[in-house]
């Protein structure tokens, strides 16, 4: 296996400790919580859709995060898991198998801390991704094949005496599902003046699971008759194994919607939460990012077409049983990530295909 390093310089961190103690951890939890108050919490937009009266379709916006998506949340979860767990300290390097978005959020969370951070991708992840994981200070290094991060990002954690970050073993034993400053509850309390405040559905897509696993766990809690929905990627065995119970399935290929979707079953993924599941077509997903810009005018990235290709579904089925109510999905990232993929149209014409049936489907709604 041959890899390569890209190498950038990295920008001075002082690392201040406090003189009493030398209390690392203390000094570090501090920051994590400034960085949680100066970040509002993100929106919840209303969707007008004229053909779902009496159904009410939300997107809470993620991308308005400092870095611009969900995995702002669950990054800022994995640093204080780790360090509260006495696996990081002062100078530990960071390392993390990820291509996409968790990779940038944990890249800036890195730099806040004066954590040196590797991010183990495949040679052939975009560009773009690369610029914003140096953007914030993090290195990439690269691994001919997808298959190959996992291995590669423990043998840099081992050899270099860091600390692999792990999302998709640690994603939902880190977030705070209960907590105040969770994506379950601020959902929960910017629902409480609306006119079906307790969602009849919660769509969401897994990527680590541990988002999905946050919402199931809080509906639950809060005794809620909300349901979990997750919606599936093609080539992502996350419903196959769903249906089937079998946690060891293997995919052949990766994900074409970025940040969703596994060749296998991750440990955050937690199918005992999720009330139902049911796959999306990839041009489905692409074609609903058009739609959503149509009539919001929001350019989003693909994994936000899968969620609402999920909720209008959701919503078609339930007006056609009379029903009424509040559907709830997310916006993970903007679509300024995407411009040379999803948001080129020559581009998904040769990667994803046709999408004019799922567009003829979508145009009724707009």
């Amino acid at each position: 296996m041959s890899t390569a390093t890209l190498s950038v310089p990295r920008p001075e961190v002082k690392v201040r400790q406090s003189v009493e103690t030398g209390n690392w951890a203390g000094w570090a939890m501090r920051r994590l919580a400034s960085d949680r108050q100066r970040s509002a919490d993100t929106h919840l937009i209303k969707l007008e859709i004229p053909l779902l009266t009496g159904i009410d379709l939300y997107l809470k916006d993620e991308s308005s995060h400092p870095t611009g998506s969900l995995k702002h949340r669950l990054a800022r979860s994995l640093f204080t898991h780790a360090i509260c767990s006495g696996r990081v300290n002062a100078g530990t390097p960071i390392v993390e198998a990820s291509s996409g978005s968790s990779a940038v959020s944990e890249a800036y969370f890195a730099r806040l801390l004066g954590l040196p951070f590797t991010a183990v991708m495949p040679l052939s992840t975009a560009k773009k991704k690369i610029e914003q994981i140096e953007r914030f200070g993090g290195r990439c290094h690269f691994v001919n094949e997808a298959s190959e991060v996992y291995g590669e990002a423990r043998r840099l954690a081992r050899e270099t005496g860091g600390h692999y970050m792990d999302q998709f073993t640690y994603a939902e034993q880190a977030t705070d599902w209960r907590g105040e400053d969770s994506i379950a509850a601020s959902i929960d309390r910017q629902m409480a003046e609306e006119e079906h405040p307790q969602p009849a559905a919660i769509v969401m897509s897994a990527g680590t699971g541990g988002t999905a696993a946050t919402l199931g766990r809080y509906i639950r809690y809060q005794g809620y008759a909300t349901k979990l929905i997750v919606v599936d990627p093609e080539n992502s065995v996350f419903y196959d194994s769903y249906r089937s119970g079998d946690r060891a399935l293997k995919g052949l290929g990766g994900s074409r919607i970025e940040g969703i979707g596994r060749p296998q079953v991750e440990p955050s993924f937690l199918p005992e939460l999720i009330d139902a599941m049911f796959k999306v077509p990839d041009a489905a997903s692409i074609a609903a990012i058009y739609w959503l810009e149509r009539i919001s005018g929001r350019r989003a990235g693909a994994s936000t077409g899968t969620n609402l290709w999920g909720a209008l579904q959701l919503a078609a089925e339930m007006k056609e049983r009379g029903e009424q109510g509040s559907i709830v999905t997310l916006m993970c990232d903007g679509g300024e990530r995407y411009l040379d993929t999803y948001w080129k149209r020559e581009w998904v014409e040769a990667q994803i295909g046709c999408l004019e049936r799922y567009e003829t489907v979508l145009s009724q709604y707009a």
